[in-house]
């Protein structure tokens, strides 16, 4: 995709209090955020609670990001940030015991802006750079119901204090980077979902994408 410049002045919270979407990118010259997606309480007036807890399956490809040192030394910083708040997310981080940092856009319109969160109360609905006609057109017509946050992954580009995003992904896109899919994709059984014949040959197995199955992977 093209590069296009971020000029507006996004504030996150961190564990040393606010900060820009430059001091996310920690002194170095590229930054991958993964949108991840927080879970929250919704009642039947679309208000939303923040629960204690992230998204499971966003947490099992988090497990699978290793050490960072390698991407430090390409001068690339890799963080997460979601639309919880900072108080949530920080006795979870802890208890998963992940390395990368962690940020709070709660408040601030870059999940919106970035297709994380889809609210057509909040802006015009393009999830997985579909909008709603092209959403109907391809079977999955846009409703109340799917509204909220969705995985992604975003990049930015600094120049000195110029921030450019240069590439985003969702859905599909997301599977390579975390590992666990990848590997999946080389086995017999691939990745034992309902859809795969003959049927039933490995349900038993669990944990297929999206189902209760998927846990914290201290739960296991």
């Amino acid at each position: 995709m093209p590069m296009v410049r971020v000029d507006k002045p996004y504030v996150f919270q961190s564990r040393k209090g606010p900060v820009s979407l430059l001091d996310l990118f920690e002194g170095r010259g590229q930054l991958i955020l993964h949108h991840f997606m927080w879970n929250f309480a919704v009642d039947e007036d679309g208000n939303e609670t923040p629960r204690d807890v992230g998204c499971p399956s966003c947490s099992g490809a988090a497990d699978n990001i290793g050490n960072l040192t390698h991407l430090h030394a390409r001068d690339v910083t890799l963080a997460a940030v979601s639309r919880g708040p900072l108080a949530k997310i920080v006795p979870f981080h802890d208890r998963m015991g992940w390395a990368f940092p962690w940020y709070s856009s709660e408040g601030s319109d870059f999940n919106y802006d970035f297709q994380a969160t889809v609210d057509d109360r909040v802006g015009p609905v393009l999830l997985n750079f579909r909008d709603e006609d092209e959403l109907a057109a391809a079977g999955y017509p846009w409703s109340p119901p799917r509204r909220g946050d969705y995985p992604g992954l975003s990049v930015f580009l600094r120049d000195e204090e110029k921030i450019f995003h240069t590439y985003s992904t969702f859905a599909r896109g997301l599977e390579q980077p975390g590992g666990t899919h990848y590997y999946l994709d080389l086995t017999a059984l691939g990745r034992q979902e309902a859809w795969e014949k003959p049927e039933g040959r490995a349900t038993a197995l669990g944990a297929k994408a999206g189902s209760a199955e998927v846990r914290f992977h201290d739960e296991y």
